[in-house]
């Protein structure tokens, strides 16, 4: 797997690993940890991130401890009852801006899309800056993927206020902001494939199959 050297002219940016979800559609669990060839899918993201970024952090709600092994701080929402990515994507913003000194930006991803690109973060801070947005997403073959974004720090109380309304979804309050797109082809691996069903993990076991891709990850 090819890792890309973040970009000396880059704003300095925080990941957020979003791992909270509830995986219903994988029969429950936590999906960040199912193995990929081997692998926990989270170990796949943070090894495609982690050169990407100034720091990572995990969010995710329930028992830290099960996250221990990638040795990343862990972040819940500060929104009970499961309120989705946006309160994810918040419980990171909040703790990137309680870093000394706090890093302008966060990107945020899914840990369940094992074949990020390793040019996510240059590319998203080009097509921000490019078009003077307040937002920059991935899109791949024409489809926007909302989770995975470059978010500016001073978002934080427009995101608070958008949870408050009880307003979850990230398509919707993306809506308010002028958004920029940074664009990928969709072939003949979608990078933004994200698993969802044990089917979606059997596909992409296949994708790793095909690629004859070595397993010597590590978090």
């Amino acid at each position: 797997m090819s890792i890309a050297e973040p970009s000396q002219n880059q704003e300095p940016t925080i990941g957020i690993l979003l791992a909270g979800g509830r995986a219903t559609r994988m029969g429950g669990g936590d999906k960040a940890l199912q193995p990929l060839g081997g692998i926990p899918l989270l170990a796949r993201v943070i090894a495609i991130l982690r050169p990407q970024c100034d720091a990572l952090v995990i969010s995710a709600n329930g028992k830290a401890a099960r996250f221990a092994e990638f040795r990343l701080p862990i972040v819940a929402d500060e929104i009970e009852d499961y309120a989705g990515p946006l309160a994810g994507i918040l419980a990171g913003l909040d703790f990137l801006a309680a870093r000394q000194p706090p890093a302008a930006f966060a990107v945020s991803v899914s840990s369940d899309t094992p074949f990020l690109p390793a040019d996510l973060v240059a590319r998203l801070h080009a097509a921000r800056a490019a078009a003077g947005a307040h937002i920059a997403c991935a899109r791949s073959g024409g489809a926007i993927h909302p989770v995975i974004a470059l978010w500016p720090l001073g978002i934080r109380p427009a995101l608070r206020a958008a949870l408050a309304e009880n307003l979850r979804k990230v398509d919707r309050f993306l809506s308010r902001y002028a958004v920029a797109y940074a664009d990928w082809p969709a072939a003949p691996v979608d990078p933004f494939f994200n698993i969802n069903t044990p089917d979606d993990l059997a596909a992409a076991e296949r994708i790793l199959g095909a690629a004859g891709e070595r397993n010597d990850i590590m978090p």
